[in-house]
């Protein structure tokens, strides 16, 4: 199951700045690894914040973000959610908290996550930490989170491998080694 968290962003906050570069690469390697992933039909799953706004329905939050200019309408057209995409909000900075989310896993037999998005250092990391306390099984790709320093997202990686037993390698390096090692899935489940 890939679940996407916060990627359909205005990224208005103080030190938003400093996260759009990395940003616009990660969300630029999730579009790779979702197109991956969606050849082997691994559903994917938008768990993104509201920001504020109660009465907003995520296809209200991708229209404002899309009609943004530069990089942060740019993330938001380049993901934005198939037609077979699931949708949530979120009130809160895990994926988890406050949401149907843990359900919808059960419900679809989940047992292994790869998360992905921003900011690796607090979304992405709370939603992986709560997928552990859930008995879930997560794969966080290096390449495709971001934060707003190099270091921040270094510290997280590190704690989300030590603390929540995740796996980090990035989506390129971890797809390179299942081609090398695993025989053609067509038509079975796979595993990531």
């Amino acid at each position: 199951m890939l679940v996407l968290v916060d990627f359909i962003n205005p990224l208005d906050f103080p030190g938003a700045e400093r996260l759009l570069p990395g940003a616009l690469r990660a969300a630029r390697a999730t579009a790779a690894l979702k197109r991956k992933l969606a050849e082997h039909d691994v559903p994917a799953i938008y768990a993104n914040d509201h920001y504020g706004t109660w009465h907003a329905e995520f296809s209200d939050v991708l229209r404002t973000c899309q009609s943004l200019p530069g990089v942060r309408g740019q993330i938001a057209r380049l993901l934005a959610p198939a037609p077979q995409d699931l949708t949530i909000l979120k009130p809160r900075h895990s994926a988890f908290f406050a949401t149907p989310l843990d359900l919808l896993l059960r419900e679809m037999r989940a047992k292994e996550l790869v998360v992905v998005g921003l900011a690796a250092d607090m979304c992405v990391q709370l939603t992986t930490a709560e997928a552990y306390m859930h008995g879930y099984s997560a794969w966080v790709p290096s390449d495709c989170t971001a934060a707003e320093s190099p270091d921040a997202k270094r510290r997280a990686l590190k704690h989300m491998a030590t603390v929540m037993k995740c796996r980090t390698q990035s989506s390129v390096a971890r797809l390179a080694a299942r081609r090398s090692t695993t025989p053609a899935t067509a038509g079975r489940a796979v595993r990531i």
